[in-house]
């Protein structure tokens, strides 16, 4: 396993994943969504498996301070890799597979 946990410092269920594995003594990389970021390439294959609309916090204001709404879904993808604002916390990848937010039921399962 090559786990990856890209969270924030003030988001719990980063707090709460983290814990998890730490707890199981799996080894894992935390990378802050805020000081690092996702590549373009992390994005594009975090939002393969899991889609845009979990991925993406469409309610928060970095998402309309981008104009996302109106931007055309083609040009999307630039644009928010460069923006952790709108993403949703954490996300936990082990190679092409991943989850957001806190699921340990579906991390039990991963080998």
């Amino acid at each position: 396993m090559n786990i990856q946990i890209f969270g924030s410092k003030k988001s719990n269920d980063s707090k709460k994943a983290e814990r998890w594995f730490k707890e199981r003594r799996i080894p894992y990389q935390y990378i802050d969504l805020y000081a690092k970021g996702l590549s373009l390439g992390e994005y594009r294959s975090v939002k393969a498996a899991v889609g845009f609309d979990a991925l993406i916090d469409t309610r928060c204001d970095a998402y309309e301070d981008l104009g996302l709404p109106y931007v055309p879904p083609q040009a999307v993808d630039a644009r928010i890799a460069d923006c952790p604002a709108v993403f949703i916390a954490p996300i936990v990848r082990n190679g092409k597979q991943a989850t957001v937010g806190y699921h340990p039921e579906i991390w039990q399962d991963w080998k």
